[in-house]
């Protein structure tokens, strides 16, 4: 009877560390954008406050980005003025260096503020 116990409790510890291996890791599941682990899901007016900043934020960026836009035109205005009068005191034998490197500040100017329209 001894020995029944004995075998019994052996084999339990033998079998037991078997089922701990062989069981599959619980994974925590990667959390969906705005759901946060132990929050409640999104209600309806939460879902529209979100969609309400977004909104907001949308807007916001539009008038800094229109902003931009109104600074790097009003760059190119002087930049095309100040090419213009480096052009005006040249004559057809010279060209200034100055005249080429303003150019090229105008064309970069100009790429910018094309990518800044189409980012609409």
């Amino acid at each position: 009877m001894r020995f029944k116990a004995f075998a019994l409790t052996i084999s339990l510890l033998l079998i037991t560390p078997t089922f701990s291996i062989a069981q599959a890791p619980t994974q925590n599941p990667v959390p969906r954008l705005g759901h946060l682990p132990g929050a409640a899901p999104e209600s309806p007016e939460d879902d529209e406050k979100r969609i309400e900043l977004e909104k907001d934020l949308a807007k916001k960026a539009n008038k800094e980005r229109q902003a931009q836009l109104e600074h790097d035109t009003e760059s190119l205005l002087k930049l095309a003025n100040e090419l213009k009068q480096y052009v005006d005191k040249s004559n057809e034998n010279t060209l200034s260096l100055d005249v080429v490197k303003k150019a090229e500040e105008i064309e970069k100017l100009a790429h910018s503020v094309r990518e800044k329209m189409k980012a609409n």
